[in-house]
């Protein structure tokens, strides 16, 4: 299923604030990034930040399943959404 670029932003936005409203994981993502806190607030609307908390989110099916449960969405919405962003298509090597 291809998601229209809003629904790929409003995926993106929602895995944002999820993150920055999580208090053990954020802090990770800072300290694996370098990003301060200007940098992430400046970061909402840049494609490449968004699909860097969608990366980031996408390396444990733990916080996969976490956002998808707490958002109500289907667990490979995230996958779909980050396809759409910048770096995020598929390689096929054949």
């Amino acid at each position: 299923m291809l998601l229209s670029q809003d629904a790929v932003e409003q995926v993106a936005l929602k895995a944002i604030v999820w993150l920055a409203g999580n208090d053990d994981l954020l802090p990770v993502f800072m300290g694996a990034t370098g990003v301060g806190e200007e940098a992430f607030r400046d970061g909402l609307s840049d494609p490449e930040f968004q699909a860097s908390v969608l990366d980031f989110i996408m390396m444990d099916d733990a916080w996969v399943v976490a956002f998808c449960d707490t958002e109500a969405m289907p667990y490979d919405r995230l996958m779909q959404a980050r396809a759409a962003l910048p770096g995020g298509a598929q390689v096929h090597w054949t």
